[in-house]
């Protein structure tokens, strides 16, 4: 494993000394925060550094590096794009950390260009570690005589009939490229006319990038060297080839939306269709392309030479997730069945009365997403049950969330789904659960005007008797089988009249626009949950200056919300310890005197993707405490998640469940040195993890000790896991002027 600080320094060009500077000045230069585009390009490096951790299996590191590469191009599909939207339009506001678009461009061009270098160069070395497992990427040198005959006869039969190879000149105009479309260019030379030609051949994403060859030997060869093998059944003599070169485009994908049309699905089905034809922001070429090919496709895409990305290797990096099979199951993490809680269980599978029992919550990917999937169905199928209202944001491809509404609906439920059309990337797929949801008699709703509805919650209206009890149902994550295999998240199930109520206010406001006034327990944003959030930190600055212990944990996605960073920067100036876990970007600086210096930052990046938010407030106690003040949430610490969408803060009142969110998840979290960075001021990140075994792993915690909720009797009648405590050196750390009183 390299253990060393990531190259990426994200202020490697920066004047000023941090460390000397008076903290008060600071405190009013836009030098305080780092550059949120650099930060998330540094949370790109640590992503692909795991591709280089020689403690992950092949095929796994073969996955990190796929996932960067595609975080790449995504990145510029959305950042980029609308950084470039805004100097085309003359917008030159500045960044909170002071830096203007162009500028912000100008600094991820140069460190991309170094991204897509170490991507080359792992890709580099993880194919000489396929080759000594005996898995081959071949060249057309190293093929033999029957390679050659099987390929040809595949290419006559299954490549060739989905091409089209189109000649470019006035009576062939350039054609359309579609989004991360591979193409090859083409020189060409008519030898009989003396003629030159350009062309292209677009290669269809229908067709596999690494063709498997016959043999029990995994052996592999690129689509596009088997085109170029058989160019002379697509350009038969007297063409010949002068010069080609692959290429991959990347397009702007934000999409212009409004609000106020009269039809939010057609405009959103219109604004798909142009999206297809967003500008391309981004051209990826082989470095060794002839001058003339070049300027004829930045011509024909209407790019400028800062738009070139030259690759010196495999263009579409991306599609070595192919290369992933089980086949080599020893490549592979060992497989991971999750548990299915005993509290269920032990109620014969009736969530209703597990729930009504006690509160509980699932902790995926270590306990089965099937109880979301069952509380839904059982919903839909028991008689006694009157309602149902649901929000999607996103969900899978054969969806057992929404199958399950449109069985209640059929069964003559009153079913209501508030679809998110404005969730990035999954719009085409919600605008057809919606129709389908529509014919099966559920009320579709699709959210509130300029607000993205990103709040995860189900409540279920059951009649118990002379009465009506609800069910709620509130997770930090997507309703998404698929998803929560692989992220850390948290569902929560609780009957508690008041939280209960307060999901029914919110659906209220979500369905009719009534402000959600009359809230109990619950913080909504945009409403109140900033306001609320920095009303728990001021707490802690109050016990602070008390003398009283005063402490904040918080583990998010991302923290770059500038009031909140703004007001942890004072909680840390007044002696408030703070530890924040942010997987990806993070925009406030840690450990500076006078300024951060009680602030720590972590990221933790490994097996899952770490996505729960979960917010930790001392009040009046050292953390862990049974007395501290534990909420989850949907929410980030981001201005869209707090100002322009509608997120829930939900508190974790119940015993059982707080003790397993703080003492547990949170504990095991901050413990973890195994796959997890320590960030610098500077925003650069070191690795914590040793190669010594006793490091700790989060994730290996969890999937081998069950959680505290879902035991059910087994948390009275079986050993408890060992009791988790943070390392001494985080226990006692405090400040001096704590040490003085």
């Amino acid at each position: 494993m390299d253990n060393s600080t990531t190259s990426f320094h994200p202020d490697q060009d920066l004047k000023i000394d941090l460390e000397t500077i008076d903290p008060q000045a600071l405190m009013a230069m836009p030098e305080r925060y780092l550059n949120r585009e650099l930060s998330w390009l540094a949370f790109n490096q640590r992503v692909l550094d795991e591709a280089n951790n020689l403690s992950h299996p092949l095929f796994e590191r073969v996955r990190f590096l796929s996932i960067a590469a595609n975080n790449l191009d995504e990145f510029y599909m959305v950042r980029v794009a609308g950084l470039m939207a805004q100097v085309r339009n003359n917008i030159t506001e500045r960044s909170v950390d002071g830096l203007s678009p162009q500028q912000q461009i100008n600094a991820i061009h140069n460190r991309a260009l170094l991204m897509s270098a170490d991507i080359q160069m792992c890709w580099r070395d993880l194919q000489q570690e396929l080759q000594m497992h005996d898995i081959h990427i071949m060249s057309r040198d190293a093929l033999g005589k029957k390679d050659k005959k099987w390929l040809k006869a595949k290419f006559e039969h299954d490549i060739m009939p989905l091409l089209t190879p189109i000649a470019v000149d006035p009576s062939h105009p350039f054609p359309f490229i579609p989004n991360k479309g591979l193409s090859l260019a083409l020189h060409l030379l008519n030898t009989e006319k003396g003629e030159e030609l350009d062309a292209l051949i677009q290669i269809p994403s229908t067709l596999e990038r690494f063709i498997r060859l016959p043999g029990d030997t995994p052996r592999y060869i690129l689509i596009e060297k088997v085109i170029m093998m058989h160019l002379d059944l697509l350009f038969p003599k007297p063409i010949t080839l002068d010069q080609y070169a692959t290429f991959l485009i990347v397009r702007d994908t934000e999409m212009d939306i409004d609000s106020d049309a009269e039809d939010l699905v057609r405009t959103f089905e219109s604004a798909l269709k142009k999206r297809r034809r967003g500008r391309v922001i981004k051209l990826n070429v082989h470095h060794h392309i002839n001058r003339d090919t070049l300027e004829f496709l930045m011509h024909q895409l209407d790019i400028t030479e800062n738009q070139v990305y030259p690759v010196d290797g495999l263009i579409g990096i991306h599609n070595i997730s192919e290369l992933i099979s089980d086949e080599c199951r020893e490549l592979l993490f060992k497989p991971y069945d999750a548990r299915y809680p005993e509290r269920i269980r032990e109620f014969g599978g009736d969530c209703f009365a597990a729930i009504h029992h006690k509160d509980i919550i699932i902790h995926h990917p270590y306990e089965s997403f099937d109880v979301v999937v069952q509380f839904l169905r059982q919903a839909a199928n028991d008689p006694d049950v009157v309602s149902i209202k649901q929000t999607l944001y996103r969900t899978s491809k054969d969806s057992p969330i929404v199958q399950a509404l449109i069985e209640a609906a059929e069964n003559g439920k009153t079913v209501m789904a508030l679809v998110e059309l404005k969730a990035r990337f999954d719009e085409e797929a919600n605008i057809r659960w919606a129709r389908d949801m529509e014919r099966a008699g559920v009320q579709v709703v699709y959210g509130v005007p300029m607000l993205k509805t990103h709040a995860k919650v189900s409540l279920v209206v059951r009649r118990e008797g002379a009465r009506l009890r609800s069910y709620a149902h509130f997770g930090t994550g997507n309703y998404h089988p698929a998803n929560a295999r692989v992220y850390t998240d948290l569902s929560y199930f609780t009957c508690d009249p008041d939280l209960c109520h307060d999901a029914l206010i919110m659906f209220n406001y979500m369905t009719g626009y009534a402000p959600p006034h009359n809230l109990k327990k619950l913080a909504v944003s945009p409403f109140n949950m900033r306001e609320k959030l920095v009303s728990l930190i001021e707490k802690e600055m109050e016990f602070a200056a008390k003398g009283k212990p005063a402490h904040i944990w918080i583990k998010c996605n991302s923290l770059l919300d500038s009031q909140i960073i703004h007001k942890l920067y004072q909680a840390s100036q007044a002696g408030v310890q703070i530890v924040v876990m942010a997987r990806g970007i993070c925009t406030l600086r840690p450990g500076i005197p006078g300024l951060s210096e009680n602030i720590r930052v972590e990221s933790m990046i490994g097996r899952f993707l770490e996505h729960a938010r979960i917010y930790c407030f001392g009040n009046g106690h050292r953390l862990p405490s049974r007395d501290a003040k534990v909420f989850i949430s949907s929410a980030d610490l981001m201005m869209r998640n707090l100002s322009r969408r509608i997120e829930a803060l939900i508190p974790i009142e119940n015993p059982t469940v707080h003790r397993q969110v703080l003492d547990q998840i949170m504990v095991a979290n901050l413990k973890d040195t195994k796959q997890s960075w320590e960030m610098r001021y500077d925003g650069s990140y070191v690795r914590m993890a040793t190669t010594d075994e006793d490091a700790f792993c989060a994730h290996d915690y969890f999937m081998n000790n069950p959680s505290l909720s879902g035991r059910g009797h087994a948390l009275e009648d079986a050993p408890m896991p060992p009791r988790l405590q943070l390392p001494l050196a985080q226990r006692k750390k405090k400040t001096r002027a704590q040490e003085e009183k």
